[in-house]
């Protein structure tokens, strides 16, 4: 079976399935990633956590368990398959006869000489990182490149400044000034979160504690959209009106509050979320 979107629409047209199974064929293919390396993901593999399908399906996880058989049964032959911890989302593949499965991942490299290899959309990290340079990731070239990593890493669900802040203090307290840029994604690999760093990096970007005014009509906001949930809730509005619109509301919301882009961020998904255009 040919990889693309619409050979794939055909195929699940023209399988025999319950309506909610298709339902949940088609939220899968919603989430697939088409460019080798976009996202961190392979061609052709898409990564959920069950709660969030569920969630988008509006079903139980025993259901949500039954319909995955039913398409993993059917000639879709979707595959899944976690390999990146208990808390990293499962990856998901329509298979088939001429389908390939592969484990997706991220690469390193130690040349200096391009940001891309083989793939314009690869995630490759090249160069040297001076740990005393920025201690702020968004004013270095790196943010975009964590943020595209973690997708189908264990630390998915941590903030980009977080893993930015344990990566120079890991290396501080090792006495390196400068490593290479490889270092960072094998440190992201091997990302284990203590329970005290759990608690550390929720007191840290709690929107309502830490960055929030105490503005009420904002706050309000906010606790409509769980901090948890934010990648998947930015994700869903994006591809429902459009990153450029996206980023307006927030720009728009930083205006009205005069609050920073993270509580701004969530204020826009709480927004959302009152208005029915994405669900909880």
């Amino acid at each position: 079976m040919t990889l693309t979107t619409g050979a794939l629409l055909r195929r699940i047209i023209e399988t025999p399935l319950s309506a909610s199974a298709h339902k949940l064929a088609t939220l899968i293919l919603d989430g697939i990633a088409w460019k080798d390396g976009y996202n961190g993901l392979d061609h052709g593999t898409a990564a959920f956590t069950l709660t969030h399908l569920s969630e988008k399906m509006g079903v139980s996880r025993q259901h949500l368990s039954d319909l995955l058989s039913e398409l993993a049964e059917s000639t879709l032959a979707l595959v899944r398959w976690k390999p990146h911890g208990k808390f990293a989302p499962w990856l998901f593949r329509f298979g088939g006869p001429d389908a390939r499965v592969t484990t997706p991942d991220v690469a390193s490299s130690t040349d200096d000489t391009s940001q891309y290899k083989d793939c314009k959309n690869k995630t490759i990290f090249t160069g040297r990182i001076d740990i005393d340079a920025v201690t702020n990731v968004y004013h270095t070239p790196w943010a975009e490149m964590i943020k595209a990593a973690k997708t189908s890493l264990a630390c998915w669900n941590v903030d980009t400044q977080a893993i930015w802040d344990r990566f120079l203090a890991f290396n501080k307290a090792r006495g390196n000034s400068a490593v290479p840029a490889g270092f960072l994604l094998g440190f992201m690999r091997k990302w284990r979160a203590s329970p005290a760093a759990k608690q550390r990096d929720q007191a840290r970007f709690d929107p309502v504690r830490n960055e929030t005014p105490q503005d009420p009509e904002l706050v309000s906001l906010i606790r409509k959209a769980p901090t948890a949930n934010r990648h998947f809730h930015e994700s869903d509005l994006c591809r429902k009106v459009g990153k450029l619109a996206y980023e307006e509301r927030v720009a728009c919301i930083m205006v009205q509050f005069s609050c920073l882009r993270f509580p701004a961020m969530l204020a826009v998904h709480g927004l959302a979320i009152q208005a029915g255009e994405i669900m909880r």
